[in-house]
């Protein structure tokens, strides 16, 4: 093993084994160790370099192979988060006494009613598109390179027709179309033979003309009939255990530039979501924190969650409210940017129609939900 140092910015400070040519340049060699994760044990005197040495020379072709290495000096670094006074304050020991339990829910809905919404949905929306196939004609080309032959470009194209995939052709291919709609919607084989029969003929018909997608949209149209009624059929029942106050505090941020530091919130800082300068979350909680009817608030972390069948929710503000100032002093907010269920994504508007139902039977605690887009939404809901 040849070591020795170089000065030459491009030739990394050690020269060692085969990695590096007598120019400085990195040898195929390397090159090929890397990528199979075969580099060359080094002396053992530089066996603790190792790991900053092969990032050194590999640096000489992958610009970003040292950005993991190099931190930012100007960055401002985090402070501790903590609960502050605020945490203790009795309006929100009051709120957090009312919403830190643990819920299980639970689903009962008639199979038979999941079938016909189905059914409708199917026969309501259901459209797919014909399989086609392009021929494309050509000459070989008189030179052929390298490249023409990696990339499969050695035609010189002359001419392009498209045609539909006639039934004949498709029904070649077998498919075991209700096991592949049972195992996608969770649903027994006998409830989505039930629905598949009771369709259109014409809908069902565009399984011959496209099976892979028919199988995708069916089953599809399907989970959002489930959904629907999942929502509309679930209740939840209080289970053992609470949240520990630590959950505020266990989220790590490596960064202040979205850090808002606060007055009323039971951390020092909070981490408002969203890229923009004055993002949604941002302007809401400058509002929210020095409004006179605010006792108290906290932004609740992912580790506070609501349970429901599309995954778990976690709701954005717990807020504690000045008494007899407004008509609900305990407020769950989930801020959105837009009002409009339509531009919500479909799970989401789910999860937070599970949340709604689960604050319903919650209502007798004086603990009120809703969706927000502003601080003076906020305010037309509690006033």
């Amino acid at each position: 093993v040849f070591i020795a140092y170089y000065p030459h910015p491009k030739s990394c400070i050690y020269k060692l084994n085969s990695s590096i040519t007598k120019s400085g340049e990195v040898t195929d060699t390397f090159r090929e160790d890397l990528k199979n994760n075969n580099l060359k044990q080094l002396p053992d005197e530089l066996e603790p370099l190792t790991d900053a040495i092969y990032k050194r020379v590999q640096s000489i072709f992958d610009s970003k192979a040292l950005d993991d290495m190099i931190g930012n000096g100007s960055k401002l670094q985090t402070p501790p988060n903590t609960l502050n006074d605020n945490f203790s304050k009795k309006e929100f020991q009051e709120l957090w006494k009312r919403i830190n339990h643990k819920y299980a829910y639970k689903v009962q809905f008639d199979s038979n009613e999941l079938i016909e919404k189905a059914v409708q949905a199917i026969n309501r929306e259901l459209e797919v598109t014909q399989l086609t196939y392009v021929i494309t004609k050509g000459v070989q080309k008189d030179e052929l390179k390298k490249d023409d032959v990696v990339s499969g470009e050695m035609l010189q194209k002359k001419a392009s027709q498209t045609d539909r995939l006639t039934t004949d052709v498709v029904s070649h291919v077998k498919y075991d179309l209700i096991g592949k709609i049972a195992s996608g919607t969770t649903l027994t084989r006998k409830t989505v033979a039930t629905i598949l029969t009771k369709i259109r003929p014409v809908k069902f018909d565009m399984f011959k003309a496209n099976p892979e997608e028919f199988i995708t949209k069916v089953t599809r149209l399907i989970l959002e009939q489930k959904a629907t009624m999942i929502v509309e059929h679930i209740s939840y029942n209080q289970v053992d255990g609470e949240y520990d106050s630590s959950i505020f505090t266990q989220e790590k941020h490596t960064s202040m530039d979205k850090a808002f530091k606060a007055q009323k919130s039971i951390l020092d800082y909070v981490f408002t979501d969203g890229i923009a300068e004055k993002s949604n979350e941002r302007k809401f909680v400058e509002s929210l924190d020095i409004s006179d009817e605010v006792a108290v608030y906290a932004k609740l972390p992912k580790g506070f969650h609501i349970p429901t069948p599309v995954g778990n929710y976690s709701p954005d503000w717990a807020i504690a409210f000045e008494k007899d100032k407004v008509k609900h002093i305990y407020f769950i907010a989930e801020t959105k940017g837009s009002m409009s269920s339509m531009e919500l994504r479909e799970i989401e508007k789910n999860k937070i129609a599970c949340a709604e139902k689960l604050f319903e039977q919650l209502s007798n605690s004086g603990v009120k939900y809703g969706k927000i887009d502003s601080y003076d939404t906020l305010m037309s809901l509690v006033k």
